[in-house]
């Protein structure tokens, strides 16, 4: 269903699950070890797996938060793609590695959910892929001293207004780890 033409593979994304961001994140483990699952299941089933990586001030390029999470290990073939912006389209080369690869649907992972993940989402779904949230795999901090909910509900909200996303020709919603399925065209 993609609007992006000639684009008939899915891609799973793992958006900034680095040491600094996921550190105090709500249910880290369980979320650390679903994408780590889905990571070997997308191998398994050949479907790219596309590592996107956050720089800023409180994560320096090199420096021990910058890196991704020991229990996941990227493979030297798999595209690492490096970031500054909440968007992972943002001024990097995702467009170019997903369209290398002929990606027009993606499987979304990572943290943290109401930054960097809602902005790859909304920013691969304008784009023109269909977009599938890992329901159990994406996490937040608990930014509630600021005024946010507590990171639960977070969590819970957009995976509840994901799965009612709908644009012409593009497909979005959520979906369990355990129902993830690499080789159909569209979740149901």
């Amino acid at each position: 269903m993609t609007t992006l033409t000639d684009r008939p593979r899915t891609a799973l994304l793992v958006v900034d699950v680095q040491n600094g961001v996921v550190r105090g994140a709500h249910d880290r483990d369980r979320v650390v070890a679903n994408i780590a699952t889905l990571v070997e299941r997308a191998r398994a089933a050949g479907v790219p797996v596309v590592w996107v990586q956050h720089r800023s001030e409180e994560l320096p390029t090199g420096s021990e938060q910058w890196r991704i999470v020991p229990e996941l290990v990227r493979r030297d073939d798999e595209p690492l793609v490096h970031k500054a912006y909440g968007d992972s389209f943002e001024a990097t080369d995702l467009e170019q590695v997903l369209a290398a690869r002929g990606v027009g649907r993606l499987v979304v992972t990572g943290a943290q959910t109401d930054a960097c993940v809602r902005s790859t989402l909304h920013g691969a779904f304008t784009r023109g892929y269909d977009v599938t949230l890992v329901a159990d795999a994406h996490t937040t901090e608990d930014l509630s001293a600021y005024g946010a909910p507590p990171p639960a509900q977070v969590i819970a909200h957009t995976n509840l207004y994901w799965g009612f996303q709908r644009a012409p020709g593009r497909h979005a919603g959520t979906v369990d780890t355990a129902d993830v399925d690499f080789t159909a065209a569209v979740p149901a």
